[in-house]
């Protein structure tokens, strides 16, 4: 609830304040689990303990009924009344009477006994019962049970009273709660004690973790947390605790590497940009000729820079993906014909219209790369190809070389950022050792996959497989074709399909 002062009462968090603890809380609620266990427990032996008792008493006085019935039909009322009195010092917590009538008492257990004890009339052949209340053991206004029945005598109507006195069966139900009530505290102690060391035992591994975490920073991602012996769930957080580990110092050790990597590329082209600005400072006469130089380095960096920031947002957001209608036909087509223009490569295509929804300027980012890297390694030509799964559900682009290939062991690491498979680091030698890495981050961020294997040309083949999610049927097709989607081969220094 909120006051004047500004604070607010919060019930649920409040056990949480008054025991901090784990161990507190679990101990606590595990007395108090006990204690209402114990007190149910309690009550029933009570409640079984007490009918027991009534039910013996109600069969004793049954039992004492017919017994005084039998004995008034065979020896009558005066011959009865000696008998009760002398029959009393063996049952003394019984008292009988016999009444003619309503209120004559013609025989009864006691001498003093001239007054009915209860007002019950029955009928003849019929048995009344008067007990105490709920809690019957505990009844002193009415500390006996009285059973009476109605006996025919003489031609009249006798009611035969007998009244049986609880005073025995109390004690027996007080001393029985007594020991319950002093063994309850015993036991609820004994059970938080045992709770308490229990978990304490248990919940040390968790604070030897807890304390080997605390002591672990960014400079000692080797260390690892305890694994108690236990198969249990504090087993499995220790080792979850250390897979944990394992993969912080792996991103540490990729961002040092990637930190490494990116000042290690920057260097060469801050290093050509230093040293021309150092000779046109010396002599302007040579800014003509460097100027290129400069352009071209600082492009380089651009490009450089784009591709860091690329991948760095990967690693932190996620690649934001533009979801539009895409031909990826268009885009091979255009990739095709740019790198015939850029190069004396031969340049076969193969292409079937595919439309799929995603990122056009992202997908043209792929191609680029992906041709690009074939073109360094290739000797005479680079193959397009486009196609569709047999399942219609997948579109297939393959970007083949003859080069010399990749060995088996080095197509994955190709993939990883700044992994160049030449022996030299020289940036006449290859790229940046980004362009692959960013085609995978790309294709994930499709759904789609990426795979390397050998093109039938003898080279590397790159195989890309990118989800379709428009169906055929909504495709145009390319100029020129009519009926179904044949295949169009456009082979080097033409972009019309080969008949």
């Amino acid at each position: 609830m909120s006051t004047e002062h500004g604070w607010r009462f919060d019930a649920a968090a409040a056990p949480h304040r008054l025991l901090p603890s784990v161990r507190a809380r679990s101990t606590v609620a595990a007395v108090v689990v006990v204690a209402l266990a114990l007190g149910l427990a309690g009550g029933l032996i009570f409640y079984v303990l007490q009918h027991s008792l009534i039910s013996g008493l109600n069969q004793a006085a049954d039992a004492r009924v017919t017994e005084v019935a039998g004995r008034l039909e065979l020896v009558g009322e005066g011959r009865l009344d000696e008998e009760l009195k002398k029959a009393q010092n063996q049952r003394d917590n019984q008292w009988v009477q016999v009444l003619k009538g309503d209120d004559l008492v013609s025989s009864s257990s006691w001498s003093e006994g001239q007054h009915p004890i209860t007002g019950l009339r029955p009928q003849i052949g019929e048995t009344i019962r008067e007990e105490a209340g709920v809690f019957k053991i505990f009844d002193t206004e009415r500390p006996f049970l009285v059973v009476t029945r109605g006996v025919e005598y003489g031609g009249e109507t006798d009611t035969i009273i007998v009244a049986t006195f609880l005073d025995w069966q109390r004690r027996t139900v007080v001393i029985v709660m007594a020991l319950l009530a002093a063994a309850f505290p015993v036991l609820l102690t004994a059970v938080g004690v045992l709770i308490w060391v229990l978990l304490g035992r248990s919940l040390r591994p968790v604070e030897q973790i807890r304390s080997q975490v605390a002591r672990i920073d960014e400079r000692d991602l080797d260390e690892r947390v305890p694994i108690p012996p236990t198969r249990d769930e504090i087993a499995r957080l220790a080792i979850t605790m250390n897979e944990m580990l394992d993969r912080l110092q792996k991103a540490q050790t990729a961002q040092r590497q990637f930190v490494s990597d990116a000042s290690h590329e920057l260097r060469s082209p801050l290093a050509t940009l230093s040293a021309t600005l150092e000779v046109v400072d010396a002599d302007l006469r040579a800014w003509p000729e460097l100027r290129p130089v400069l352009q071209n380095e600082t492009e380089r960096m651009g490009v450089l820079v784009q591709n860091l920031l690329l991948l760095a947002r990967a690693d932190d957001q996620g690649l934001k993906i533009v979801s539009v209608e895409v031909d990826l036909d268009d885009l091979v087509l255009e990739e095709a014909r740019r790198l015939r223009t850029s190069s004396a490569l031969e340049v076969p295509v193969s292409i079937t219209p595919v439309r799929i929804l995603g990122d056009p300027y992202k997908l043209g980012q792929v191609l680029r790369n992906l041709t690009e890297n074939a073109a360094r390694y290739a000797q005479s030509k680079v193959a397009l190809s486009l196609s569709v799964s047999e399942s219609g559900t997948t579109a297939l682009i393959m970007v083949d070389d003859d080069g010399t290939g990749i060995a088996p062991a080095d197509r994955d690491r190709v993939f990883e950022r700044f992994v160049r498979l030449d022996d030299s680091r020289d940036r006449a030698s290859g790229g940046a050792g980004l362009g692959l890495p960013i085609v995978r981050e790309v294709v994930r961020g499709h759904n789609g996959e990426i795979a390397l294997g050998v093109s039938p040309y003898g080279g590397a083949r790159f195989q890309v497989q990118l989800p379709i999610t428009i169906e055929a049927g909504d495709l145009e097709p390319l100029p020129g074709e009519t009926g179904e989607l044949p295949l169009a081969e456009i082979t080097a220094g033409s972009t019309e399909p080969k008949n």
